[in-house]
């Protein structure tokens, strides 16, 4: 089944770590529910030693509307903690929240300048904790309360940050020639006294008859691109394969390349 937080990923993104708050932030939030809930069983009780007077039949109606509304809400706390999804991935933290409208946050690795994290006795007992990202400025753009494995999640995201800075530090390789240069044909040496005029050519230096161009040789053929080695071809298509998956170049560059690499050999 896929998850909401999937469709968000962009092309080469990848998920690292999926977390979401830790199971007793529910009970926190429940609190006020659990505690009607309580409270109708407590009048359940009571509601006994009223006999069959009529205050206990109207009594027994309000019992069942705190039990039914308690766990309606009890359903409603748990339903949103389930929808909760917290992501690490390659390239940014990703917050989702929500059961039918989903709010979503997502913070890039690139802008995260550090996290705080807080843990109590409890925290530490129970591996949760309050984190805080911050940007540049010191300032939190988004906080994760009562985490589930609050340190890890810390970690892994401080670590995918620091494989992204790298991968950015990493210098581009230029793209390799696809065509031999052509050797350079020596200048003749210039003809020493006054040059001829072909027979052929018209009064004035004008155009020769069609004769005389017809009788002109045919130009050569074009020069054909130098041969290159099977090493040489090898070592080139690995340079273009690692420039097509940074982005430097399209696939259908890095195709026609490759077939035009294939035909020197």
């Amino acid at each position: 089944m896929t998850r909401y937080a999937d469709t968000l990923l962009a092309d080469g993104e990848r998920v690292v770590l999926r977390s979401r708050q830790h199971w007793l932030a529910p009970l926190l939030d429940g609190r006020y529910p659990w505690a009607l809930f309580a409270a109708g069983l407590v009048l359940i009780i009571l509601s006994s030693a009223l006999g069959d007077s009529p205050a206990r039949t109207v009594l027994g109606y309000a019992i069942l509307v705190d039990l039914v509304g308690s766990l309606a809400w009890l359903g409603l706390v748990y339903w949103r903690w389930w929808a909760e999804d917290y992501l690490v991935t390659n390239r940014r933290v990703i917050k989702i929240e929500g059961v039918l409208n989903k709010h979503t946050a997502d913070s890039s690795l690139e802008k995260i300048n550090d996290a705080v994290l807080d843990q109590n006795v409890f925290g530490r007992l129970f591996n949760y904790g309050d984190l805080d990202i911050m940007t540049a400025t010191d300032t939190a753009i988004d906080r994760y309360r009562m985490l589930d494995q609050a340190p890890r999640f810390k970690r892994e995201m401080l670590n995918q940050k620091s494989a992204l800075e790298q991968e950015y530090a990493r210098p581009m390789m230029p793209s390799p020639p696809l065509r031999a240069t052509m050797p350079t044909e020596p200048t003749p040496p210039p003809i020493a006294g006054p040059v001829a005029r072909p027979a052929y050519a018209g009064v004035g230096g004008g155009p020769a008859p069609a004769a005389a161009q017809a009788a002109a040789p045919p130009p050569g053929p074009p020069r054909a691109a130098l041969s290159m080695s099977p090493d040489e071809v090898t070592r080139t298509l690995a340079s273009l394969a690692d420039l097509r998956d940074r982005g430097a170049i399209t696939p259908e560059e890095y195709e026609a390349k490759k077939a035009d690499l294939l035909a020197r050999l």
